[in-house]
């Protein structure tokens, strides 16, 4: 067992996504540079998660490392921040240290922004015989096996299409169930390949929950263009190797099963101490520090953050996240100066979702959009975050 003494003093950063590298960009610009910052991550890359949805891109692109992925070292050199690669296998928050393996990595200010994993939720099946997407390492598994379904579509009986079946009417879902629905698998996987018949689990939350009436409506109906089957009411109990059994034991089969009914806090987020909320996501102040924790704070989808004022809770997006990185940085420093700190307020600036290859629905202000208009803007606004954050520059919201 080994001490990293070397960050001892500095501000250590868990997580380089959408959160833990605007953080640790945030903290050496708003302390000029003085608070030594530690950013660490499992990976060596920052994934642009809120494109892995395009598994006919990963499946088909040679390039598709650096498409969907940017280098941390290169990201962080710039502005003088320590890249420590490394899982984080604890926090010993009394100790002030963080666990990477065997050695101990001490802070003197710190940010949880580990993001999330898949849950569950007790499904029998569901994690043995589904794929993900909600990390770069899932997605690329599915676009493989999609490629390879794909390439021996033309070997199934007669007219036969390969099924895939999304379970979650989110639009995590969504997005992955219109992308593989619309997307050119004969380009793909070979000039025989039949287009896959998709059909969605929605559960027995509406499809979309939460999101505008008016983007639903849309959704709907440009899904219902693409082919894609919507299958509400119903939660899955089990899932086996090619067949999804329904609450009330009717089956739906399929060739390839995707999960995407939900997410909770890694494991090493759910073991800490204090007050946790639904999915072991910890509790946060309005000044998104860990209560009772003066100087830990946590951002991103790993935390849960309630508006006192309003009660409403944040939603765990890439929006979200870029939104309180700022706030959450400004405040690692004013507790480092011994400064006020200043409370976060979220406000939503519209939600795009993708509804495969050209077309999207999206809410903005009071403006619904769709079809390709919506598509094009969700496009500009990942491609200029992604060319901001290659330039070191604070990149705009998701």
């Amino acid at each position: 067992m080994t001490e990293a003494g070397a960050s001892e003093g500095a501000a250590v950063v868990l997580g380089a996504g959408y959160a833990g590298l605007r953080v640790a960009h945030e903290v050496r610009r708003r302390s000029r540079r003085s608070i030594p910052v530690v950013l660490v991550d499992r990976s060596p890359v920052h994934v642009l998660r809120t494109e892995l949805y395009e598994v006919a891109a990963l499946a088909g692109a040679a390039g598709a490392v650096r498409r969907f992925t940017l280098p941390i070292e290169e990201l962080v050199r710039k502005d003088g921040i320590t890249f420590r690669q490394g899982a984080v296998t604890g926090v010993d928050l009394d100790g002030q240290t963080v666990a990477l393996g065997e050695e101990r990595l001490p802070y003197r200010s710190l940010a949880i922004c580990l993001g999330n994993v898949a849950a569950f939720y007790g499904v029998q099946g569901a994690e043995d015989h589904t794929y993900q997407v909600y990390r770069y390492s899932g997605a690329v598994r599915l676009a493989g096996a999609l490629r390879d379904l794909e390439a021996r579509s033309s070997a199934l009986p007669a007219a036969r299409h390969p099924r895939v079946v999304v379970i979650g009417g989110g639009s995590t879902g969504t997005e992955v169930a219109a992308e593989i629905a619309t997307a050119d698998w004969r380009r793909v996987a070979g000039p025989l390949a039949r287009p896959p018949e998709v059909v969605v689990i929605c559960g027995a939350l509406p499809f979309l929950a939460g999101l505008p009436e008016g983007l639903v409506r849309h959704a709907r109906r440009l899904l219902y263009e693409a082919g894609v089957v919507l299958h509400e009411g119903l939660n899955v109990r089990e899932v086996r190797s090619n067949v999804a059994i329904l609450d009330d034991g009717s089956e739906i089969p399929f060739d390839l099963a995707v999960w995407a009914a939900g997410v909770q806090a890694p494991d090493v987020v759910k073991s800490l101490p204090g007050p946790h909320a639904r999915g072991g996501r910890l509790k946060v102040t309005e000044h998104l520090e860990l209560i009772g924790r003066p100087g830990v704070f946590g951002v991103g989808d790993a935390v849960e953050f309630e508006d006192p004022v309003t009660h409403l809770v944040a939603p765990s997006t890439a929006q979200a996240a870029l939104a309180e990185a700022p706030v959450a940085a400004a405040n690692l420093v004013a507790r480092w100066n011994g400064t006020p700190m200043q409370p976060f307020r979220y406000r939503e600036r519209g939600v795009i979702v993708a509804l495969g290859v050209g077309r999207a629905a999206g809410r903005l202000s009071r403006v619904t959009i769709w079809g390709s208009p919506a598509k094009l803007l969700k496009t500009l606004v990942e491609r200029e975050y992604a060319s901001a954050t290659e330039r070191g520059r604070p990149p705009p919201g998701l």
